[in-house]
């Protein structure tokens, strides 16, 4: 541990060695490039060190991937403290990784406690989707005459009524006052949806915290699964929503062994449900007060970045105060760039891209951030107008590409054959079925003891032929128990490439995501472990959609600001730091969403380890305005940005004909209406 600062130390050994007896709840705010992960890995093999055991230690993470990255440095610094060889076997991390996959284990196993069935499957985002459209129409509330809210809008109020805890009238209220004539009807299609899920024996994303949190609200349930935890570590905790604090409430009552590391100046997320609340009330949750210990030695920026960054977040109505600093000292500081329009915005970030590349660095090195993906419309035309590869994050979602959905339904309904939007997915594949005979087939297995028997008894339409018989064999193999994992994957696989080259044009292209399936199955032990751990933490996108590019082995990011939180490069640019933009003229209704917004800049701002620029157009291109027509609409600096800031940059004007003091004399202009007029008019 020679190499932690006083504040990582004194983190790490809170609880362990001199300070045994110290059993308080620990609040790490970690800032921006502070070593948040490094602290975290070195506090669990420190209290592995001081005999802990790791069965015994749950590690809360937001994705799969930090929790695989931080059982890696959790073995390297044991293997260092310990003096051990790197070929060596350390102690794993058995209850390490999201929340939704823990919670997902702890369901199968408690399910016959709490009402489940242990067979159990999850639905992803589009197949709760789709079985809210099929509830949706099976109670007529597709056939309304005035507009009712859409499946997707529909999941999207029942998601955040759950995850939030706050009541349906509130939630309608305020985040989707356009749907509040339909309360009475959204209640009764949300209780239908819920019963639809019982029938067929699944759960959605959301169910996995709603089921765990109703667990943790049984005293007896609560307690045994508490006691079989002594550690409890969460990571990025300003990202957790009121179901997951829930929880961590009631795994720990008292607080003895918690740890969460987070910072309430990085909460961004609240359109998935998380609060900031969560970590500024954190200290006063348990029985006993949390020790809070600050992390703010910043290891990423310079300090004239750091010090622009620290005067906007200062600004915070409401945080966990802290001043980052560093010894990494620069003569440059962060630049404010004014533009005449985006036009003249992409042509200067192109320009700058090239001449940093000339100068020795890489495009890689380099990302330009946005508050909206169509943001960057313009830089992309003029990026591929000079021929620079970029690659932006986004695309098609790996779980969302057709192929990818058929394969895993096939895998689906053999797990559970109540499942009926995977059964009606496979069903439809083969050619001759329609949806009246997949109604019928379902109703069938739905009501059997036996399903396999009953689609061998089946009578399919006579069209249906040697395809039926081939799917029927295919069905009874994946059913028998004898079948070994992940052989049932290559029985699917083989059934279903004939369908996908019939199917798509370019069958070819998809087959490479098939395979990406085959090469994950290899590192799951069970079928239903793969379908669980895929659904809740899949790859990011498809081969063909999205990803670098495959002739250039260098390229430009671009990134929204969500999309950017953890990353860092030596150069950042951000588009559009102006009123309507950052912040968003969508998110200006409440100081909340407001307060957010200065986070979003904070967060684009502390990416940058050498180079950073704020861009501030003058002017943009509206088009197609209710009787005006096509028109330019001036906008103001971003208001985060005020005057008294302006010296923590170099403010600049481009072309450089233009007075080096305009940008700071940019008038503080109101949020641009006629967006959010434009935006509302297709709602």
């Amino acid at each position: 541990m020679n190499d932690l600062n006083p504040q990582q130390l004194a983190a790490v050994q809170h609880g362990t060695g001199d300070q045994v007896h110290d059993k308080r709840p620990l609040l790490v705010i970690a800032g921006a490039g502070s070593g948040k992960t490094s602290t975290l890995a070195h506090r669990v093999a420190n209290l592995i060190r001081h005999g802990a055991d790791p069965q015994r230690m749950m590690l809360l993470t937001f994705s799969r991937r930090a929790a695989q990255e931080m059982e890696r440095r959790v073995a390297g610094v044991l293997q260092q403290a310990l003096g051990l060889p790197a070929t060596q076997s350390l102690p794993g991390l058995p209850w390490s990784g999201t929340f939704h996959s823990i919670g997902a284990r702890l369901l199968r196993e408690y399910a016959g406690r709490i009402g489940l069935e242990e067979s159990f499957t999850i639905h992803d985002r589009g197949d709760a989707e789709d079985l809210m459209g099929m509830v949706r129409h099976d109670i007529g509330f597709a056939e309304t005459k005035n507009r009712f809210p859409l499946k997707g809008t529909c999941l999207g109020i029942y998601s955040r009524v759950l995850n939030t805890r706050e009541p349906l009238d509130r939630v309608l209220q305020d985040i989707y006052p356009w749907c509040s004539q339909w309360e009475s009807e959204l209640k009764k299609l949300f209780g239908a949806y819920a019963e639809a899920k019982q029938q067929q024996n699944v759960l959605d994303y959301d169910d996995l915290l709603l089921f765990w949190a109703e667990l943790m609200g049984e005293p007896q349930l609560a307690q045994e699964v508490g006691e079989r935890f002594d550690h409890l570590l969460v990571d990025e905790y300003q990202d957790t929503n009121r179901l997951q604090s829930q929880i961590i409430l009631a795994l720990k009552p008292t607080g003895e062994g918690v740890t969460v590391v987070g910072d309430d100046a990085q909460s961004i997320y609240s359109f998935r449900g998380a609060t900031v609340r969560n970590i500024l009330e954190f200290p006063h949750q348990f029985t006993q007060p949390a020790r809070i210990v600050t992390l703010d030695r910043n290891y990423r920026s310079t300090q004239a970045i750091l010090e622009a960054s620290n005067a906007v977040i200062a600004l915070a109505r409401e945080r966990h105060a802290k001043n980052l600093w560093t010894d990494k000292a620069s003569s440059q500081r962060a630049q404010l760039l004014l533009v005449p329009d985006e036009a003249g915005q992409a042509r200067w970030v192109a320009d700058q891209v090239l001449r940093q590349r000339e100068a020795g660095g890489t495009l890689k090195s380099q990302a330009v951030l946005f508050r909206t993906s169509t943001h960057s419309a313009a830089l992309e035309l003029e990026l591929a107008r000079r021929n620079i590869p970029f690659v932006k994050f986004g695309g098609l979602k790996f779980l969302e590409a057709a192929h990818v959905k058929d394969l895993l339904a096939i895998l689906r309904f053999a797990q559970n054959p109540r499942g009926r939007l995977a059964g009606f997915r496979v069903t439809l594949l083969i050619p001759g079925v329609g949806q009246a005979t997949a109604s019928r087939l379902l109703d069938a297995m739905a009501e059997a003891a036996e399903p396999t028997h009953t689609l061998q008894r089946f009578d399919p339409p006579a069209q249906a032929g040697e395809d039926w018989a081939r799917f029927v064999d295919l069905y009874t193999r994946l059913r028998d128990p004898g079948v070994a994992w992940p052989a049932d994957l290559e029985l699917a696989k083989a059934w279903y490439l004939p369908h996908l080259e019939r199917i798509h044009d370019d069958a070819q292209v998809r087959k490479l995501d098939v395979e990406q399936l085959v090469r994950l199955a290899a590192g799951y032990a069970s079928r239903e472990r793969f379908l669980t751990e895929l659904t809740l933490d899949p790859p990011q996108a498809t081969s063909d959609q999205s990803g670098p590019p495959h002739r250039d082995e260098d390229y430009l990011i671009l990134s929204t600001i969500h999309s950017a939180k953890g990353q860092e490069w030596k150069s950042v640019h951000v588009l559009n730091v102006v009123d309507g933009c950052i912040p968003s003229d969508m998110a200006t209704g409440t100081t909340e969403e407001l307060e957010e917004e200065r986070r979003l800049l904070y967060v684009a701002m502390t990416r940058a380890k050498e180079h950073l620029h704020l861009i501030v157009p003058h002017r943009f291109y509206v088009t197609q305005q209710a009787g005006g027509g096509d028109r330019h609409v001036y906008a103001g600096r971003s208001r985060f940005i005020t005057e008294a800031m302006a010296q923590q940059f170099e403010c600049v004007t481009w072309p450089e004909a233009g007075r080096a003091d305009a940008v700071a004399a940019q008038p503080q202009a109101p949020v641009i209406q006629v967006r959010s007029r434009a935006r509302a008019a297709w709602r």
